[in-house]
């Protein structure tokens, strides 16, 4: 019975586009991780694990945080149905309190235009990077024909890797990856991906 009701609501959560962009986003990611498996890896803003899931076999662990209970119970029945024993999942928003963690790599996907606040969050993130550790952002860019009160339409990449050198980061390298029909608010629209090193 239990399962079912993950079920139901991985399903609601894990939209079939949901899971068509998770793919395009995991392959780019891949690239990024390459001789990692020695590192952490903090998935903030995991939601069910979609993306970090995938990468499990790349790293040493991966510890997900979400603000969504719901998301992370979905992404615990994930894990122990595979049998994936190096995630684990914390339930925390770092723009309300940043818990004590460090990791080697923090991955971002589709979550920084959600907050509202940009420096700040990329600020708690530098903090609990290792020496050396890696960025990875994913997320659209800017975009003049989505409106929403509570999401950015989008980054412009000058404006981000200025503001991500002021947060400390040493190099920041941003490029945009795909194309796609209706990815944003329904619009047209393109991701980019952006690594930055401490």
């Amino acid at each position: 019975m239990e399962n079912n009701i993950f079920e139901q609501m991985a399903r609601r959560y894990d939209t079939e586009e949901r899971m068509k962009l998770a793919k395009i986003i995991i392959k780019e990611v891949r690239q990024e991780l390459q001789n990692s498996t020695s590192k952490s890896l903090i998935d903030y803003g995991s939601g069910t694990g979609l993306i970090s899931l995938e990468l499990s076999d790349l790293v040493d662990s991966i510890l997900l945080i979400d603000s969504s209970r719901q998301m992370l119970e979905v992404a615990t029945a994930k894990i122990s149905r595979r049998g994936i024993t190096n995630s684990k999942v914390l339930y925390s928003d770092f723009t309300e309190r940043t818990p004590n963690l460090q990791a080697d790599i923090v991955l971002m996907s589709l979550v920084l235009l959600h907050i509202p606040d940009t420096t700040k969050i990329l600020q708690e993130l530098y903090t609990i990077l290792n020496k050396n550790g890696k960025l990875l952002i994913i997320d659209f860019d800017k975009h003049d024909k989505v409106n929403h009160p509570k999401v950015h339409n989008g980054f412009l990449h000058k404006e981000l890797k200025k503001r991500l050198l002021e947060v400390g980061f040493k190099s920041t390298e941003i490029k945009t990856f795909h194309y796609g029909t209706g990815i944003f608010m329904k619009q047209d629209a393109s991701m980019f991906i952006s690594s930055s090193i401490k």
